[in-house]
């Protein structure tokens, strides 16, 4: 039967320029080991009809980090206000009501923090960047990782590398997601990028250097000059780009050696230019940076200030320029029906359906789940069959996700986008297909709670199975269950957070005769192997 022709990913503008002009590097299609004939089929026919991979090209799915008061989600606004996604941005701790887009609940609203992690996305010079604001907690941040293939780690001017940014960090490494350090703040009092570009070094251990050298500091801060097209950007009256001043040239020659430098240590292309004396053109330094980061060797390094609408213009230029599109990123499934055979991805939207749950949460209108689509298209009104439980799932609602609070109804998404479906009952880490493959994702590593409570309970007998399916319910490990005449002796571990305020509930369940004791007990070998394997199972959003 014939393909019918689609047009993949509308949202995009289509009056913008093409992402070829835009995107420097070499694009190599991939050939995978399929456990099916319809992968196969799908891998024979990619170099006779890439119909898709023009589309593809022009997609990014990039998340947001940055400890606390780095302004994330500020510049996650100014993106979306740059981009005309939105045509408002209010201050991130809004008033009457209002607040941050991607901020939903009250309470990160009144406080300016983030809690729930949100996704949204943007047009950009003609190309889709899908976005994931990520919290400050470690589970959130692995879930999204996870899905991402870029990701931006944002950087205070004044307070530089922090604890929490190195966590962030190792994260990313052991995700093997590329990234980028965005420098914010160089408005503020005590602004030193090159002392945190020196922090970055100290810290992480890829080789780093700066794309852009600030035109003043703190109240002087007016704009930037990008090393590698060799242009100044000045962000007060017209956006424009104009050239070097003067009194920057031996500065800007300096620095942008250093990046050279930096570069070829990791990028044999530009390293053999470097070493022969050669000219070195935008073009040619533009692609070893996309290489050498997409290669995950080098981290580029840009700056600004978000909460005035400086340097997000060439933040978003520099994520299409070096970030990986989906099909730059190597996938792989493992095949069940093969004993767990790896198989690599491809990102055809001809293959059979991989997708992805990576988070789950309870809105007003049902169980929300968001999916990554590895591979072949999700339809409204289709089923999907979750190989983790063997379940077959009816479609009912298919979303382009925009904040928590805003949705846009979609009829099908393609591989390398990031939906979100009502109605899947299931947890983070499922992998669905449409029943013609049997393909399971890696895992996600999700570390258990930094406190555990050792509780014991005393309960009538009758009351031992409601106690129980309780602390089934709070995330609890049963360790033990004894007989103490007609009363029955619970002992578990639980988590800190899900035991809060337990006394009134189990007095309310036992009609008042059940008695709680807790304290905190480091556990043993055993136990902490129960506690493993139970929080790697059940990793489902909370």
């Amino acid at each position: 039967m014939a393909r019918p022709q689609r047009l993949l990913y509308a949202l995009c503008s289509s009056s913008a320029t093409t992402a070829g002009s835009l995107i420097g590097g070499t694009f190599h299609p991939r050939y995978f080991s399929a456990g099916s004939v319809a992968h196969a089929t799908a891998a024979a026919n990619i170099d006779k009809d890439p119909w898709w991979k023009e589309s593809m090209k022009k997609v990014r799915n990039i998340g947001i980090l940055a400890p606390m008061d780095s302004e994330k989600t500020t510049l996650a606004e100014q993106i979306l206000l740059y981009t005309d996604q939105i045509h408002k941005m209010h201050e991130v701790r809004g008033k009457g009501g209002c607040g941050a887009t991607m901020d939903s609940m009250d309470l990160e609203r009144k406080n300016g923090i983030t809690i729930k992690s949100a996704s949204t996305y943007c047009n950009w010079k003609g190309s889709k960047i899908n976005i994931i604001e990520h919290v400050d907690f470690t589970t959130e941040v692995e879930r999204a990782l996870r899905v991402v293939d870029g990701a931006i780690l944002v950087l205070c001017s004044f307070g530089g590398v922090r604890s929490h940014s190195i966590t962030v960090d190792c994260q990313m490494r052991k995700n093997e997601v590329p990234r980028i350090t965005f420098i914010n703040q160089l408005d503020q009092m005590g602004a030193d990028p090159w002392k945190v570009l020196n922090q970055i070094r100290s810290h992480f251990p890829r080789r780093t250097a700066a794309i852009q050298v600030p035109i003043g500091l703190e109240n002087e801060f007016k704009g930037l000059v990008d090393l590698v097209k060799l242009k100044a950007y000045y962000f007060e009256g017209s956006h424009g780009k104009e050239k070097v001043p003067s009194n920057m040239e031996t500065l800007v020659a300096d620095k942008r050696r250093e990046l050279i430098r930096t570069v070829s240590e990791v990028d044999k292309i530009l390293a053999g230019a470097f070493l022969s004396d050669e000219t070195i053109s935008e073009a040619d330094l533009e692609g070893a940076i996309r290489r050498a980061t997409i290669a995950q060797k080098f981290i580029p390094v840009f700056m600004g200030t978000a909460v005035k609408d400086k340097g997000v213009q060439p933040l978003l230029d520099g994520i299409l320029s070096y970030f990986p599109c989906p099909i730059e990123v190597t996938n792989y499934a493992l095949d069940q029906s093969k004993n767990e055979e790896k198989v690599e991805l491809t990102g055809s939207p001809d293959a059979p359906l991989v997708a992805l749950a990576f988070k789950s949460e309870q809105t007003l209108s049902g169980p929300l789940t968001y999916l990554r689509i590895y591979d072949g298209v999700i339809r409204k009104g289709g089923s999907i069959f979750n190989v983790n439980t063997g379940k077959n799932i009816k479609i009912s609602r298919l979303c382009q996700m925009h904040s928590h609070e805003k949705m846009h109804d979609i009829q099908e998404a393609h591989a390398g986008q990031i939906v979100a479906v009502f109605g899947l009952e299931c947890a983070a880490g499922d992998t669905f297909t449409d029943g013609l493959v049997k393909y399971t994702m890696t895992s996600m590593a999700i570390s258990k709670p930094v406190i555990i409570m050792l509780v014991e309970l005393k309960v009538p007998t009758e009351f031992q199975g409601a106690v129980t399916a309780d602390l089934n319910k709070r995330k609890g490990v049963i360790l033990g269950n004894d007989q103490d005449g007609d009363d029955s002796i619970i002992r578990a571990h639980v988590p800190l957070n899900n035991i809060f305020r337990y006394s009134p509930v189990l007095s309310s369940m036992t009609q008042g005769k059940g008695k709680l004791t807790m304290e905190y007990k480091k556990p043993n070998t055993r136990e902490i192997r129960q506690l493993n394997d139970y929080y790697w199972i059940h990793s489902s959003s909370t």
